[in-house]
């Protein structure tokens, strides 16, 4: 279980990276090209969100279906694991949801440079009539 986890996590620092890399200011030609090879990646990129959708489940079901540790019937240890396994399940949630919306910012960012180029074309196709 905790291959997933690492995977999605650096899944995770590569789409703040490549968020990064796409919003920093650079000069034109550096951006377009950019953006285009960004955009390449995405399609193949998209498993990462049924990915992290069915994690997202997995939580939910191991949730649903842990022993509750209240009361007196449990030891310190026990409620110290308890407790360790739900902060856990709450960082995890962060993580699943931290990759889609990433991946969803990345997706717009790409497609509101590419729009913005194809105005500049009109545009400059509009000057030169």
């Amino acid at each position: 279980m905790a291959l997933q986890w690492l995977v999605l996590s650096y899944v995770v620092a590569a789409e703040a990276a490549v968020a990064i890399l796409v919003t920093l200011p650079t000069p034109k030609l550096l951006r377009d090209r950019l953006v285009s090879f960004v955009s390449l990646i995405l399609q193949p990129a998209l498993f990462i969100v049924p990915f992290a959708g069915f994690q997202l489940v997995d939580i939910y079901w191991k949730n649903e279906h842990r022993l509750m540790c209240k009361g007196d019937v449990c030891t310190a240890s026990e409620r110290d694991r308890y407790e360790k396994s739900i902060y856990k399940s709450q960082r995890n949630v962060v993580l699943c949801v931290a990759a889609c919306f990433l991946y969803w910012s990345i997706y717009r960012i790409c497609k509101y440079q590419k729009d913005l180029k194809s105005l500049e074309e009109v545009e400059k196709r509009y000057k030169s009539k």
